[in-house]
């Protein structure tokens, strides 16, 4: 990929992408570290070329194998949860998909460990972290539900699929302290975003706001 083809041209300019991040400030996001990554992050170059031009529309697009790239204020406004929370050392993100979500994160994180578990969209997702110059981003191709404990404790856990329950696989992987911000399934067919917190005592949960993912699923393509 040519350099300015990261920078976008028209519908895939700098400034539609800066059009977005006002949306996005008129939509409540506060967190100027997180609007300045997704300022900073050409999201065109993550979906379909013929899809391009719908980029900095505030709206989830397909990406291939049933999946979607996220709605940039549900991206926003989930690391903004995590970025308020607490401390962003290493963050676990399950769910790689194309990589938006993953580089967002890497510009307001230490370290980031994504797992996906279909392998054609990893590979695609490591060509953009590489085109991008990511360098503090360690990905695995893998089952989500079962975390990556080899590098925990984590501080931040953020899940961009939803199960039924919440896995106590990433509950025993958090941190004191660490946090994680995840969309579950309710028994109403809705799903509703939590944030939960690990203390000494246990942990604390919190509802956030109505969300809809692609379900969590086990095991790997």
């Amino acid at each position: 990929m040519k350099k300015n083809d990261l920078a976008g041209i028209g519908m895939t300019s700098q400034r539609t992408r800066s059009r977005l991040v006002s949306r996005l400030r008129d939509k409540g996001i506060k967190e100027e570290s997180v609007l300045a990554a997704i300022d900073s992050t050409p999201r065109h170059i993550f979906i379909d070329e013929a899809m391009a031009h719908r980029a900095y529309e505030d709206t989830a697009l397909p990406i291939g194998m049933g999946q979607t790239i996220s709605q940039p204020y549900i991206v926003a406004r989930m690391t903004e949860i995590l970025v308020d929370s607490g401390i962003m050392g290493n963050v676990l993100e399950i769910g790689t998909g194309c990589g938006y979500q993953t580089s967002i994160l890497s510009k307001v994180s230490f370290q980031v460990y994504t797992i996906e578990r279909i392998a054609v969209l990893q590979s695609r997702a490591v060509e953009r972290f590489k085109q991008l110059g990511l360098q503090n981003i360690t990905y695995k191709h893998g089952d989500g539900f079962k975390g990556w404990s080899e590098h925990a404790p984590f501080d931040a856990i953020i899940v961009t699929a939803a199960p039924d329950n919440i896995p106590q696989a990433l509950v025993e992987q958090l941190s004191i302290g660490g946090r994680m911000v995840i969309p579950v399934s309710q028994t109403n067919g809705e799903q509703q975003l939590f944030l939960l917190e690990k203390t000494e005592q246990g942990m604390t949960e919190i509802g956030m706001e109505s969300v809809k993912f692609v379900p969590l699923l086990s095991g790997t393509l």
